[in-house]
């Protein structure tokens, strides 16, 4: 059963690799190349609302699946999986709705700041801090059995 668990945790961390990989062929995001690029004196690309906001949403919905099994076969704990879901999506909440902003001024409220947002947005960045903190929660709780 450990085998498994493994091979699953390193499923998932693949499967954000692939997500990652493949963005530019699977999701709508005009700003890829503009980010990319790194010039703050590229035109602001064109783009619709509607399939911008859809193509994010599909990509949290493929991240938090591959950050869910990352985390359920990795601590082997549902209410830790579903906290960890959680964190995640409040983090989402937090950050679109200003990337939006961002994208609404066309970024004048600065390059970096929306290169950030942007970041938080469509990377799973949250897992990073998700996982030491789960460890830890589980030697204090193997240290006080």
């Amino acid at each position: 059963m450990r085998i498994l668990s493994w091979f699953l945790v390193i499923a998932g961390v693949f499967g954000l690799i692939g997500v990652r990989a493949l963005e530019d062929k699977i999701f709508y995001d005009p700003f890829l190349s503009y980010f990319h690029e790194a010039d703050k004196n590229m035109p602001f690309p064109h783009f619709e609302w509607g399939k911008l906001i859809a193509g994010h949403l599909f990509r949290l919905i493929l991240n938090l699946f591959f950050s869910c099994l990352i985390l359920h076969f990795w601590f082997k704990n549902k209410q830790w999986t579903i906290q960890g879901a959680v964190l995640m999506l409040i983090v989402f909440a937090v950050t679109f709705p200003i990337y939006l902003y961002c994208i609404y001024d066309r970024f004048g409220t600065g390059y970096l700041f929306s290169f950030y947002m942007r970041r938080f947005v469509i990377q799973p960045l949250i897992l990073l801090l998700i996982i030491p903190m789960f460890y830890y929660r589980k030697k204090i709780m193997q240290n006080n059995k």
